[in-house]
């Protein structure tokens, strides 16, 4: 991945120009004053670990699996949000781990957390790298004696399928290209497609509780996780015996979404499902808002329920966010919904949605709208660094509420932005739809100021405080990480603050995975 924005350099492209035309004439968007810095110029910290602690990690994985070379440690520097990008662009690599280290197995993870907690190392897990919420900065370092990221990626096995019961047995440092592919041997497919998919792992997915694109049919990834195998410093957790239990509480879930401040995922085993010989998606215009608001919640709770189910609002649909490769192009006003079938019996099924969204005032657009997002589907993250390098400040928010309070929800997010950055382009979509409720997913451009990372910060803080007062979650996919710590205890409360400090304790006794990440003072 490219190591100062997102994805395959070769895909960068640059702006159009009525893009560019629409930042200068609606925003006031101008080019910054100095490009990137280069690679070889970022700044980084001198190596903490000592010359010893290096060779004793080196015992456990190999030599040639620990890496404290300038590249290398850029590369695991932070992940991908928009602050983090802006820092990295910046030559900022402050928060840059001492070391990159590559287990191989479930042993040597163990092994090395044990020798970490012995010789006080912080250990943040490494993935795909592609947290957008400040979950991989190896920023705690007081009282530490370094920092190493715990890079997965040689953990990349698909261990066996279970065609019976439809569940396969994964290593973490799979990716989900890597994933699809493999399953595809066997006929089969996990259906989970998040904007991240070219490069995130099903390791970071499950430790996040990701949320991919065809949610609505294929389900959350942690519905997906069946079983999971945890390394902790103070042991092994293997957890999962049958598909669903009554003996106590799920341990599974105190796992996931737990962002490696409990332990390392090394094995996961999840549900399948097969392949699906045809897709369909296509676009539907609503009048406004409201109207296709009613309509997406009449099919998440009256049915059938596309396999994915998309609502641009208003200001979405104009700018064409919901087909980045044509951005700017405008749309014919109205609310634009995409809607995919996937699987058996696509035909009965579309054919009765449609009845569903023709009758609360939907009008058909045909195929093109939804061959147009599914060709983009995974284009964002390379629009914003184009849009950063124009001078624009990029970034994406997003949280979940029940269907009662998403107008209110809607409008606090909206309202907090525009309060904290003046007349910033605000757009929004629902992506994943529940019956009792759905997610916000929001998009915000603005003219980046002299200082580009407070000037988001600022507003995030601001936005934080909205979500909880409006009664949202924080995050409904994204994760917790550093950049929602403060108002997810707000969300949880002090008890259960209390709840996962006792849980870190026990798991984690010297604090070393992550510090810093999920809840203060873990």
């Amino acid at each position: 991945m490219l190591w100062c924005g997102w994805g395959d350099p070769a895909k960068a492209r640059e702006l159009p120009e009525q893009v560019r035309g629409l930042l200068r004439d609606l925003l006031g968007v101008r080019a910054p004053d100095a490009p990137a810095a280069a690679l070889e110029s970022v700044r980084l910290p001198p190596v903490a670990l000592t010359s010893a602690c290096l060779e004793a990690l080196g015992a456990v994985v190999g030599a040639e699996h620990v890496r404290t070379g300038h590249d290398e440690r850029v590369r695991h520097t932070r992940g991908k949000s928009t602050p983090d990008l802006l820092r990295i662009r910046a030559g900022d690599g402050s928060d840059a781990p001492d070391a990159v280290v590559l287990p191989g197995s479930h042993e040597e993870v163990a092994d090395l957390l044990a020798l970490c907690a012995r010789e006080r190392v912080a250990v943040v897990p490494f993935g795909g790298g592609t947290s957008v919420v400040g979950g991989l900065a190896a920023s705690a370092r007081d009282g530490f004696a370094g920092v190493i990221a715990l890079d997965l990626a040689r953990l990349d096995r698909l261990r066996s399928v279970d065609a019976e019961s439809m569940t396969a047995e994964f290593e973490p440092g799979v990716r989900a290209p890597d994933a699809e592919r493999l399953l595809a041997a066997h006929g089969l497919t996990l259906g989970h497609f998040p904007q991240s998919f070219e490069y995130a792992t099903l390791g970071g997915f499950a430790a996040a509780r990701s949320s991919g694109q065809a949610s609505a049919g294929y389900g959350r990834f942690d519905d997906m996780v069946v079983g999971l195998a945890l390394a902790t410093p103070s042991g092994t957790l293997e957890l999962g015996r049958a598909p669903k239990s009554a003996a106590g509480p799920d341990l599974r879930q105190l796992v996931l979404g737990s962002e490696g401040a409990f332990g390392v995922i090394t094995a996961l085993r999840l549900r399948v499902r097969r392949a699906p010989a045809e897709r369909v998606y296509e676009g539907w215009r609503f009048p406004s808002w409201t109207a296709g608001s009613a309509a997406v919640r009449a099919l998440a709770q009256e049915g059938p329920t596309p396999t994915v189910l998309r609502l641009s609002d208003e200001t979405e649909t104009m700018i064409g966010l919901a087909k980045p490769d044509a951005i700017g192009s405008g749309g014919s006003g109205g609310c634009l919904l995409v809607a995919g079938y996937e699987g058996a019996s696509v035909s009965a099924r579309r054919e009765a949605a449609g009845a569903v969204l023709a009758r609360l005032g939907g009008e058909p657009l045909g195929e093109e709208p939804g061959r147009a997002w599914e060709h983009g589907r995974f284009s964002a993250p390379y629009l914003r660094d184009s849009l950063l390098a124009a001078g624009a400040t990029v970034e994406t928010l997003e949280t979940a509420g029940f269907w009662a309070d998403l107008p209110r929800l809607y409008d606090a997010v909206r309202l907090a932005l525009l309060g904290a950055l003046g007349s910033p382009l605000v757009m929004c979509h629902i992506s994943h739809v529940y019956e009792t409720g759905a997610s916000l997913y929001f998009t915000v451009v603005t003219p980046q100021e002299g200082d580009p990372v407070a000037q988001w910060e600022r507003a995030k803080s601001e936005v934080n405080a909205a979500i909880v007062a409006a009664g949202g979650t924080i995050s409904h996919h994204h994760g917790v990480g550093r950049d929602h710590r403060d108002a997810y205890a707000d969300e949880i409360g002090p008890l259960g603050v209390a709840v996962l400090q006792a849980v870190k304790a026990r798991l984690d006794p010297a604090g070393i995975l992550n510090p810093g990440a999920l809840v203060a003072g873990l």
